[in-house]
């Protein structure tokens, strides 16, 4: 059973990086969104409803200004953190179905994940048109860590609930352990 869930799961794990691969191999006018956008909402309407915001990111200016921009970086920067949430999800399955102490899989997965956004940013200094960012690596790790919390917190919570269904029949089947305190 397990080494059929390791397969899958490492299956699993090397389609999503073949699916972040190919959307990196893509140049940024395939993936622009703010032809898109403007189909939907107008440029006016847009800069209305958006908070009075600008920054700096990895040297570009981030503004409110340029609305479709500002609205696109949002969606972009959500996208690197989803994309490397869902793979380290992937490679967490993929080493906890071995042997692996616990430890060993949550540093294994996130290690492998961020390596692998680094060579994913690398690899876009290749494509035309788009730039690998350093920084961005940031954004994908954030992803990462986000991924092994939500894992993390699931796994204390399936123990203790373990834990309290052991201790449920226990109860059961052992009474006088439990009540122990109460009698004389």
């Amino acid at each position: 059973m397990a080494n059929k869930r390791f397969r899958f799961f490492l299956l699993l794990s090397l389609i999503w990086m073949g699916v972040i691969f190919w959307k990196s191999s893509q140049p940024y006018a395939q993936q622009d969104l703010k032809p898109w956008m403007s189909t939907l909402i107008s440029e006016e309407t847009l800069l209305g409803l958006l908070p009075h915001a600008r920054f700096t990111y990895d040297g570009d200016a981030v503004t409110y200004l340029k609305p479709y921009g500002f609205v696109e970086f949002f969606i972009r920067k959500g996208a690197h953190i989803t994309e490397y949430f869902i793979l380290c999800f992937f490679l967490w399955q993929t080493y906890a179905s071995t042997k692996l102490s616990r430890f060993a899989v949550y540093v294994l997965a996130a290690v492998t994940a961020v390596l692998y956004a680094a060579s994913d940013e690398w690899h876009q200094t290749f494509v035309p048109n788009r730039t690998g960012h350093p920084i961005d690596v940031g954004m994908d790790s954030v992803g990462v860590v986000l991924a092994l919390l939500i894992l993390g917190a699931w796994q204390r919570r399936q123990a203790k609930r373990r834990r309290a269904k052991k201790l449920s029949r226990l109860s059961w089947s052992r009474p006088h352990l439990v009540d122990s305190e109460k009698r004389p």
